[in-house]
């Protein structure tokens, strides 16, 4: 079989995941806190980085390098909800499972626990935060929690100086390979939910684009495919 069937196929292959990547940050363009990923080509990081030579003949294969997740925030909109929060600037909430995120339409569970939408409890600085008193919750731009004017305890707002440490966990959280420190210049804005990152116009483009060179690479593939039928067929007439 010809080698070129075998170069289109890796890149049909890459680009096939590619849309699968951006599908899902479509699908997820409406999801709160949401972070899409994109890809790295293994082929290009590893030239990069080891100043390699390609060979000169074009037998580059096209592996599948990493799936990265970027970590720019999103919009920030206007809820009124009571219990719903934004972190304006670096910054992630905590939880007490050891995971963090962005997304924060928070409620109250029936033991008056401060959750996520998963139910995980919400960290503090002295730990779970539990509301036991009726009236108004007052989140500060600080972090502070207060009911009736009264402090309970502040949100635990932790960042990261290296984002790589951060690992996508599902459902808009995030679990890290060492510990964050507690950030000095993130801002909490209470009744505000932050959109996902996700430029569903760019998406879009790079759907499109994708998908194109996913056919260039078919029709690639039929015409080596065409000619090693024909170099068969002629071969008994020579």
């Amino acid at each position: 079989m010809h080698k070129g069937i075998y170069i289109a196929l890796s890149g049909a292959t890459l680009k096939q995941s590619q849309m699968d990547i951006i599908s899902q940050n479509l699908a997820n363009s409406d999801t709160i806190g949401y972070k899409k990923d994109k890809i790295s080509f293994q082929e290009h990081l590893i030239s990069q980085m080891n100043n390699r030579q390609e060979p000169p003949d074009g037998r580059t294969m096209s592996y599948f390098g990493v799936v990265t997740t970027d970590l720019a925030p999103g919009s920030i909109i206007h809820t009124g909800n009571t219990l719903d929060v934004a972190i304006d600037g670096e910054g992630y909430l905590s939880f007490e499972d050891g995971r963090y995120t962005r997304r924060g339409d928070l409620r109250l569970d029936n033991e008056g626990y401060i959750v996520n939408h998963l139910g995980v409890k919400v960290l503090g600085s002295g730990g779970p935060i539990q509301i036991t008193d009726n009236g108004r919750i007052e989140i500060s731009s600080t972090g502070e929690v207060a009911v009736k004017g009264i402090v309970i305890d502040t949100l635990k707002v932790v960042e990261f100086k290296d984002a790589g440490v951060l690992r996508k966990t599902g459902e808009g959280m995030f679990e890290a390979s060492q510990q964050g420190t507690e950030s000095s210049s993130a801002s909490v804005k209470q009744g505000y939910l932050e959109k996902s990152n996700v430029d569903t116009v760019k998406e879009m483009v790079n759907m499109i684009t994708a998908l194109r060179e996913f056919e260039t690479y078919q029709k690639a593939i039929h015409s080596f495919d065409d000619s090693i039928a024909r170099v068969i067929n002629e071969m008994p007439k020579i």
